[in-house]
């Protein structure tokens, strides 16, 4: 039996070692010079590939239709996914919120140790081997790549979405199941920077804040509220807390969003007020802009008080009750609104995609044409950031390679 596997990405390559594990002939056609090129680019190069958290919080990760993945990660967990890298000979770290990262820190090594898998197993691989059709054939398919045309038994394509076209996910392998009859829902950045319609921001880029608590809200309704990480840009906001605070807004009117900051989540309101008031009476004669460096970094410091309408030349003495207040209410809540996001091609992942109602999710076959496999962010899944979308790939790239080596 011959397997074509369309793209050599993360589910590309588990796909390939599955397949061959299950002793089909296996060729993976790869547009780019190297495989694993969006792998490479993951977690700022170090690869997060997957997260070790429990079954059962593991799908508290998946932003958007989760229950599709059951039986792929029943099959191909990411305990499973450890444990093959580790056996590949690349030890992992297990860092803050169940991410993991090889212990070298480089992503080359994940990728290395995949493609030396498949290269064992006898995968062909064509690299800068760019797929121009797929067709129906009677015993199969007819793959054109390169300007040949070659018959295989079954095919898996997983190309991925729209993000980060520069390692070849622009939408090529969609086009290529739309014209076998798959449907593609609306593609949407994922995972994504926020624009803000407040210039202050922009004036603090490269300006990172840890520990603080970001959230979002549309009218009365909580959509996100994470603690951790984020950063100001030159175009708004960014950071671990706004990428995956952005996964709960895709498809929302933004006109109707408040962000919010808290930059004290350890104090209460209250015991926020009465630090305030002990940094006040402790030096009355100090000018807040200088007061402010003890609860935020300088540039920051400014911008609250020019948001709280406090004059940085202020004393300290001469602060009201009403201005502190204002103060601590700005620390604990500091708000501000989405404008709208970066372009797709600077998303993490693509939301949308192929119909996941058109997917049999216990093979990964598509349920319109048999023989064809479907798996990676082609398909209409994703989660946050920490390794949840890495091991979507790596689990339906496997489910697919074992099910279609196997004829299911």
């Amino acid at each position: 039996m011959r397997i074509a596997i369309i793209g050599g990405g993360a589910a590309g390559m588990m796909a390939g070692i599955q397949a061959a594990e299950g002793g089909a002939a296996v060729t993976l056609f790869e547009g780019n010079e190297k495989l694993g090129k969006k792998v490479y680019i993951t977690g700022k190069g170090r690869c997060n590939l997957t997260n070790a958290k429990t079954y059962d919080e593991f799908f508290k990760g998946l932003a958007h239709n989760g229950r599709f993945m059951y039986s792929a990660m029943h099959f191909f967990s990411n305990l499973r996914m450890m444990d093959l890298i580790e056996g590949l000979g690349v030890p992992l770290n297990v860092e803050r919120g169940e991410r993991v990262f090889p212990a070298s820190n480089k992503a080359s090594d994940v990728s290395r140790a995949l493609e030396g898998r498949l290269r064992a197993l006898g995968v062909e691989i064509r690299l800068n081997a760019r797929v121009e059709a797929v067709k129906t054939a009677p015993n199969g398919f007819l793959v054109r790549a390169s300007g040949r045309e070659e018959p295989f038994s079954r095919v898996i394509l997983c190309t991925g979405g729209l993000s980060y076209p520069a390692t070849g996910s622009d939408g090529f392998g969609l086009a290529l199941a739309q014209a076998l009859g798959h449907e593609v829902t609306d593609l949407q950045p994922s995972l994504i920077p926020i624009l803000t319609r407040e210039d202050w921001p922009k004036a603090l880029s490269g300006l990172s804040l840890k520990n603080v608590e970001f959230s979002a809200r549309r009218g009365k309704k909580l959509l996100f509220k994470e603690l951790g990480e984020m950063l100001f840009t030159h175009f708004g906001l960014s950071g671990p807390l706004v990428l995956s605070a952005s996964a709960h807004l895709v498809g929302l009117p933004l006109d109707e969003i408040l962000l919010l900051i808290d930059l004290k989540p350890g104090l209460s309101h209250e015991q926020l007020d009465a630090r305030l008031l002990r940094e006040l009476t402790a030096e009355p004669r100090k000018q807040m802009a200088g007061l402010m460096a003890a609860l935020a970094p300088k540039s920051l410091g400014l911008a609250l008080l020019e948001l709280a309408g406090i004059p940085e030349g202020t004393v300290a003495s001469q602060l009201t009750r009403s201005q502190r207040g204002d103060l601590a209410g700005i620390l604990k809540a500091l708000p501000l609104h989405a404008a709208g996001f970066r372009p797709i091609e600077e998303a993490i992942i693509t939301r949308g995609g192929l119909n996941i109602k058109q997917i049999d999710p216990s093979t990964m076959q598509s349920k319109l044409l048999p023989g064809l496999y479907l798996a990676g962010e082609m398909l209409d899944v994703d989660g946050y950031t920490g390794g949840f979308n890495l091991q979507i790939a790596w689990s339906t790239g496997a489910l697919a390679g074992h099910s279609a080596a196997a004829g299911a």
